[in-house]
């Protein structure tokens, strides 16, 4: 008798715990899907190949959904091989989220040095029509840069010669014509000095630390979630050896 405040204690924050985990997940499926439909040209910019992440995000969250539920299911029931079950799929997202993020800090240096090699490409075969060139007018317009390291990279593009500096790098975009932007002398005048590689390389070393800690607390909450479910799961069995 003694056991079951413990037990009914136990399964409700195991309970209150699956549902957290079940929105952790279905907050990742979301940012999958937004990054898919949003964030695909960006995405080709910082990767040689097209990247498989977005994907990656939408499968785990959606085994996350799943798995939360049946996390749910497990601590009503009170079955102890269904609680060690999920308790063993948390220890297998907590070891896959841990190795993401030293992963991702480890190796942010390649980042970056792909993001310049992939960027500069895109600016020295920029056409204005294709998705590479559709982001680097994005990423141009929105951060209010131009070119790699300032405009003047865009001077040994393939697209200068006959057009000049594209119009994404235009500071006032009602004082800047096609003209201006052909003419070396007046073009940066009227166009943005800061290159884009250096904003986006500044914001990734200022957050990287903020993103590799959100991610090792996000695995480390998953050891709760296994010590609630083992515990849960050993209670119960002892519990129903001492009815028998």
């Amino acid at each position: 008798m003694e056991t079951k405040p413990v037990i009914t204690c136990l399964k409700t924050l195991l309970i209150v715990y699956s549902f957290v985990f079940w929105i952790t997940g279905a907050i990742l499926l979301a940012v999958g899907v937004w990054g898919k439909l949003m964030l695909g040209p960006y995405i080709s910019l910082i990767a040689d190949n097209s990247t498989n992440a977005p994907y990656v995000l939408i499968g785990t969250g959606t085994v996350i959904i799943v798995f939360g539920l049946f996390g749910c299911f497990a601590t009503c029931r009170g079955s102890p091989w269904m609680l060690k079950l999920y308790a063993m799929f948390l220890s297998l997202v907590f070891l896959a989220e841990l190795v993401a993020g030293i992963s991702g800090f480890v190796f942010r240096h390649e980042i970056k040095g792909t993001f310049h090699r992939t960027y500069t490409d895109a600016v020295i075969n920029y056409n204005a029509e294709d998705e590479a060139s559709r982001a680097v007018d994005n990423l141009q317009h929105r951060l209010r840069c131009c070119g790699v390291y300032n405009y003047t990279s865009w001077f040994g593009s393939v697209y200068y010669p006959s057009n000049g500096i594209p119009a994404s790098c235009c500071a006032n975009s009602s004082d800047c014509n096609q003209d201006d932007l052909r003419n070396a002398t007046l073009a940066p005048t009227k166009v943005y000095h800061q290159g884009c590689y250096e904003l986006v390389t500044s914001f990734m070393e200022t957050n990287m630390a903020i993103i590799a800690g959100v991610t090792f607390g996000i695995a480390f909450s998953q050891l709760i979630g296994m010590l609630l479910a083992c515990c849960l799961s050993r209670i119960i069995t002892a519990n129903q050896y001492e009815m028998v």
